[in-house]
């Protein structure tokens, strides 16, 4: 999949970024495709092909939130990630999803990031990528991420890694949608200056 999604997390925070394009094939279907997803005041970024992502998202969407109706708590991000992945396993014995995830979120516990694949795999992690960006992008995060990484320093990063792809990359993935999640919920910020 020509797609790049990729994610650090900060001090308080965590940051994910992922390109805008939707493609069938060798087919580009439309270049402003949101594939960070808001499941309450967590980030789910998602890639794979346009159906798969989209229904599963959709599935864990109304899931946690009658979770959240049925308890009156909210889950945590790893209890996210753990329902994400519990979720992936079991459609892997069936019809499979062909997406992979990482997931954000702050709460108690402190900003967590957790990489999810295809295969039900999950591990928590402090940068993360999946697509074809990810063979660009990994080597830049793990040279520049500090685990007192701030918010300025982080987009600074993320626009690194964007810069990385669009100079060696062969496909031009266009526009990046960037969203931040912290202790005051989710925002999404511009990275052309």
């Amino acid at each position: 999949m020509s797609e790049a999604m990729f994610g650090l997390v900060g001090k308080d925070f965590v940051i994910l970024a992922a390109d805008q394009q939707a493609a069938f094939s060798i087919i580009r279907i439309k270049n402003d495709a949101d594939k960070i997803w808001q499941i309450e005041d967590k980030l789910f970024a998602c890639t794979g092909p346009p159906a798969d992502t989209s229904n599963f998202c959709e599935y864990l969407d109304k899931n946690i939130k009658l979770h959240t109706l049925r308890t009156g708590l909210s889950l945590s991000t790893k209890a996210c990630a753990n329902y994400t992945r519990n979720e992936l396993a079991a459609a892997l014995r069936k019809g499979p999803y062909n997406v992979d995830l990482l997931v954000a979120g702050c709460d108690a516990s402190g900003p967590a990031l957790y990489f999810l694949d295809l295969y039900a795999s999950s591990e928590k992690v402090n940068k993360g990528a999946h697509g074809y960006g990810a063979m660009f992008t990994l080597g830049l995060m793990d040279r520049y991420w500090k685990p007192d990484l701030t918010e300025a320093e982080a987009i600074d990063i993320i626009r690194m890694c964007i810069k990385e792809l669009e100079t060696r990359f062969i496909i031009d993935l266009g526009n990046y949608k960037c969203k931040i999640v912290d202790k005051n919920g989710v925002r999404e910020i511009k990275l052309k200056a």
